[in-house]
């Protein structure tokens, strides 16, 4: 995924953007970097890899090495940022969050009209962040140079681009996927992916981007390059899994979101009857707590904590990029409350179900302990698809997804005529799909929250969500 985090003051702003990077720790796990500019030094910048230690511990003596009255900051989910750049719109700094699908289509189109050439990393590929720089470079300004790398690429694309005069310029993707959140303090102004980040730092958070907005951030004041368009594809997911608990996208916080999610789907189990005789619910650690929490309060069984995750040394930002290493250390994480396991009937609620292998060991880690019966509850629908606009996928195929595998197994490539059956927990196909599943993870019983149930528990407008990861629709 990825976030950033940039600041201008007439003061310096490099602690103030080391911390607001930070912040977002949680986005990201490759790369780390912050640029400066600071009058007599010019523009600055170090990039760190952050896949065994956090960014926070790499830049802890930033304040010493770089100075400056504006400075972004990024926490990069692949390529190495910022990028430092001379063009003809001058020499800047720039990041960017998001994705581009067609990647080899644009690095094709732009070597041949233009017979330059990019940097080529690891494996001869191209840094994503350069080749948005790329489109930009071929217009005249920055707002019609980010205009066309916007209509370019296809996927997601935020950037923030500090240039040699200390201005910052900020833009929101086309169809505002992810957030873009303005901050102002007494001495200047922030941008930022979460708002909390600006409001721990004093800023008092004074407007969201709206998608495809840009602006031009002084120490004077804000200027809109470019009007926001009305069509609007936020990412519903942040909500669901990737949203820090205290963050607000579009005026909705992520922790409420998930309390009333989990009521949503307690009510669902009640007016079916199911799972009514359970000991304790409890969230699959951590990102699944708050829907527990929610899921207990509605249905009034107690509320524990089964098992814990060790997580001082293996936080969730720094698990391994191998599958099997990621499961391996999954697996050593869980520690057991013995006295909340044995011969108890537990509900869990998870984030979300997307290839099963660790849940399927979670499971078995449960019935281990001695668990009488283990019944799952996943806070948002089957993940029927990759997502084309987020790096939040690992999965290559399609067939890695457990609910799109056990449709295959239950009719072939004809059940992707019946997606929109297989969501709904009603439907003929439906069941069987939950059944597979249920088979599969070794569970007493699974559900899914609905897509209308994520739907009212976000509480925007259907048409503002992006849901393409469940239904396909774009």
């Amino acid at each position: 995924m990825g976030g950033f985090f940039g600041a201008v003051s007439n003061e310096d702003v490099i602690a103030d953007v080391y911390y607001g990077t930070d912040y977002h720790s949680h986005l990201g796990t490759r790369r780390g970097g912050i640029a400066a500019f600071d009058a007599q030094a010019g523009l600055q910048r170090e990039i760190h890899n952050i896949e065994n230690s956090p960014f926070r511990t790499k830049f802890a003596n930033i304040e010493r090495e770089m100075k400056g009255k504006s400075a972004i900051g990024i926490i990069s989910d692949y390529d190495p940022q910022p990028i430092m750049l001379r063009s003809n719109l001058g020499t800047y700094a720039m990041v960017m969050i998001g994705k581009i699908q067609n990647t080899q289509e644009l690095i094709d189109e732009y070597l041949d009209t233009t017979h330059g050439y990019f940097d080529a990393m690891s494996g001869s590929k191209i840094n994503a962040t350069e080749i948005t720089a790329a489109l930009i470079n071929q217009k005249s300004t920055f707002e019609e140079g980010i205009k066309f790398a916007q209509d370019k690429i296809k996927g997601t694309t935020s950037i923030l681009i500090l240039k040699d005069d200390g201005t910052i310029i900020a833009a929101r993707d086309k169809v505002g996927r992810l957030p873009v959140i303005v901050g102002q303090r007494d001495d200047g102004y922030s941008v930022s992916f979460e708002d909390y980040a600006q409001q721990k730092l004093g800023y008092e958070v004074i407007k969201e981007l709206g998608p495809g907005e840009i602006i031009e951030m002084t120490v004077d004041g804000i200027t809109q390059l470019a009007a926001p368009g009305e069509e609007m594809k936020i990412c519903s997911f942040l909500w669901s899994y990737y949203g820090y608990p205290t963050s607000s996208y579009e005026g909705v916080n992520v922790e409420m979101m998930r309390y009333r999610n989990g009521e949503i789907m307690a009510k669902f189990d009640a007016e079916t009857g199911t799972a009514s005789d359970i000991d304790y619910v409890g969230g699959v650690p951590d990102s699944g707590t708050p829907h527990a929490i929610g899921y207990a309060n509605a249905c009034h069984i107690p509320f524990a904590r089964p098992f814990i995750k060790y997580t001082p040394t293996w936080s969730r930002s720094f698990m391994p990029t191998v599958q099997n290493e990621r499961n391996k250390v999954a697996k050593m994480k869980q520690i057991p409350v013995h006295g909340l396991i044995e011969d108890k009937k537990l509900l869990f609620v998870d984030d979300s179900i997307v290839r099963g292998t660790q849940m399927r060991e979670t499971v078995e880690f449960l019935f281990d302990n001695g668990a009488k019966e283990v019944h799952m509850r996943s806070a948002c629908p089957p993940i029927m698809y990759g997502c084309k606009y987020l790096n939040f996928s690992r999965s290559n195929s399609e067939m890695e997804l457990i609910a799109r595998r056990q449709i295959f197994e239950l009719e072939g490539e004809e059940g992707e005529k019946y997606i929109d059956e297989y969501l709904d927990p009603k439907s003929e196909r439906g069941k069987k799909l939950r059944e597979a599943i249920r088979k599969e993870l070794n569970l007493t019983s699974v559900e899914f929250q609905s897509l209308d149930g994520v739907i009212e528990a976000i509480g925007l407008e259907p048409c503002k969500l992006c849901t393409y990861c469940w239904n396909g629709k774009e």
